[in-house]
């Protein structure tokens, strides 16, 4: 067993396609018809055979306050991995990222988490070894 697709809700489909791959840059994967909305997923640049994020809608009632819920906690939805925290921090915000922690320390660990602007807060993290 393996995980192949993991997901986040988005406001605004075209936008998180826009976000997740021009800011961040992730690469995408699928985007087909699926009903109303559609069906995007986008990979790793370094991977783009591994695990996909579904840039998934939101149409289902309960998704709204479950969201809202978890940003307002300040809980991330997702974790991306990067080599170096403070490197990715500064890249982001150059690019006008909005971050509502900044890279902290968290034993070996380093984290920071940003608004999406899709309704989610994003957490990147790595290691002080800059493993991946």
């Amino acid at each position: 067993m393996r995980i192949a697709i993991t997901s986040v809700f988005v406001d605004d489909q075209a936008a998180a396609v826009t976000f997740y791959t021009e800011i961040l840059g992730f690469v995408k994967k699928v985007d087909e018809p699926a009903g109303e909305h559609r069906w995007i997923t986008v990979v790793s640049r370094d991977n783009p055979q591994g695990v996909e994020l579904l840039l998934e809608p939101v149409a289902h009632p309960a998704v709204p306050p479950y969201r809202e819920a978890l940003v307002a906690d300040g809980i991330p939805a997702a974790q991306f991995l990067v080599r170096d925290v403070q490197a990715e921090y500064e890249r982001l915000r150059n690019r006008d990222v909005l971050f509502t922690q900044p890279p902290t320390k968290m034993g070996a660990t380093t984290t920071a988490v940003f608004d999406d602007t899709c309704g989610n807060l994003i957490q990147i993290a790595g290691s002080r070894s800059g493993e991946l």
